[in-house]
């Protein structure tokens, strides 16, 4: 029986993710009637008796299972807390998922998810482009382990990445290995290029494998709000929760969610490998949630009126926001299909190339020039030079990163004063 602080439901009514945020997971007679948790600080917990630890252990470790009304007891905070249990309760809500993990960094999640997922001889297929340092994990770190990467850009329509996902596992065949996991970022980042989950997955079944690899879902740029990737075939979704989820610039954390059996083998790994976010971030992020979608919305909307605003101008090339006008057809109508919104964070094309780009990013004075997204203030970066410098120069043309593109994260201020910042910023290109 569902106790009444996970209960998800007001009679026949079910509840709004937004209003589950105020209270779900969380029951204050256990904190001193405390309307919002505190802070648990600990490093351990104190076991009633022997037979308590023996229990706990023995779920912790996998050497039973849990029965279905057992509760996982406390242990650790390398292990569980309750300021991560009552986060992830919640994180799950928004993307309906079985389970969510939180982790120390978004980096943190995918390396331990992909991990856990993957072992020698096997191969992963990516696609490009993707943040930085999910790249270099891929193309440097992976093959050190002996396991072989695939990276696939310009999706439009899925025939390129149903092509390179036959193809992978054919080659995991002849490794002795297997294709371990299929991993999409979408939108891309910095190029806000979609890809088609639906096609993903089918691409994937299409294989008949008894175990079908899982398709890894990284959501960050337009989750949890605005697309929902467990709705279209994903398996697992990941997210850098210092973005949009913690939303004020001051925190490092990440998570994944999912399917209940894959998400016990990375929470083997996070639990081994200590990966876990401590419980102050777990705090921050679980009162962040409260206001998520307030401030989502609004970012949102301020995002938007500027695309339409500089749709056109004399000095860009291109505005690149997820399915936007100037996106092909394939595009919008995955787009349609799969997202509810752009989200706020959008490229532009200067023409010209770097010293334009770089007058304009030193004339502004209310976007705050520095990498990361999501946040209530508004952000402004080069990729090129920054979070995307490690790319070949051909896998930037590949992917579309060049040195006049700039990239833009709309926070939560007065429109207006926005739009008066980059049009003097413009002007000095």
């Amino acid at each position: 029986m569902t106790d009444r602080h996970h209960a998800r439901r007001l009679g026949d009514r079910p509840l709004a993710p937004e209003t589950l945020m105020m209270g779900y997971g969380y029951d204050p007679r256990l904190s001193e009637g405390s309307i919002k948790p505190p802070i648990f600080q600990t490093s351990t917990f104190v076991f009633r008796s022997a037979e308590d630890g023996k229990r706990f252990f023995e779920v912790a470790y996998g050497l039973r299972e849990k029965d279905p009304e057992e509760a996982l007891g406390l242990i650790y905070s390398r292990i569980n807390n309750p300021n991560l249990e009552i986060l992830e309760d919640r994180l799950a809500v928004w993307d309906g998922a079985d389970k969510a993990l939180v982790f120390s960094s978004g980096m943190a999640a995918i390396s331990t998810t992909i991990l856990a997922l993957s072992r020698p001889n096997d191969v992963v297929v990516y696609t490009a482009p993707a943040y930085g340092g999910t790249e270099y994990l891929f193309d440097r770190i992976l093959p050190r382990m002996g396991v072989e990467t695939v990276s696939v850009a310009d999706c439009d329509g899925g025939a390129a990445l149903a092509n390179a996902v036959r193809d992978a596992a054919a080659r995991a065949a002849v490794r002795g290995g297997r294709l371990a996991a299929v991993y999409v970022e979408t939108p891309a980042n910095p190029t806000n290029q979609l890809i088609d989950l639906r096609a993903a997955a089918e691409a994937i079944r299409g294989l008949g494998q008894a175990e079908a690899p899982p398709l890894v879902v990284d959501n960050t740029f337009l989750g949890p709000l605005w697309q929902k990737p467990l709705e279209h075939g994903a398996d697992l979704v990941l997210y850098s929760l210092t973005k949009y989820v913690g939303g004020h610039s001051d925190l490092i954390a990440g998570a994944c969610m999912g399917r209940a059996d894959l998400m016990g083998r990375v929470a083997e790994m996070r639990t081994i490998c200590g990966t876990v976010t401590d419980p102050h971030t777990a705090w921050l992020l679980t009162r962040s949630l409260e206001t998520l979608h307030v401030r989502m919305e609004r970012s949102q909307a301020n995002a938007m009126e500027l695309v339409r605003r500089l749709r056109g101008h004399a000095k860009l090339e291109a505005v690149l926001d997820a399915g936007g006008a100037e996106s092909s057809a394939d595009q919008q109508a995955i787009f349609a299909r799969q997202c509810a919104g752009p989200g706020s964070t959008f490229s532009i094309r200067l023409k010209g190339g770097e010293a334009e780009a770089f007058r304009m990013l030193n004339a502004l004075r209310l976007f705050k020039l520095a990498v990361s997204l999501g946040g209530t203030e508004s952000l402004v970066s080069h990729p090129s030079s920054t979070t995307h410098s490690d790319y070949t120069p051909e896998a930037k043309a590949r992917c579309g990163i060049g040195d006049n593109l700039v990239r833009l994260s709309v926070g939560i201020e007065n429109v207006e004063d926005l739009f008066a910042d980059l049009t003097r910023a413009l002007e000095a290109v």
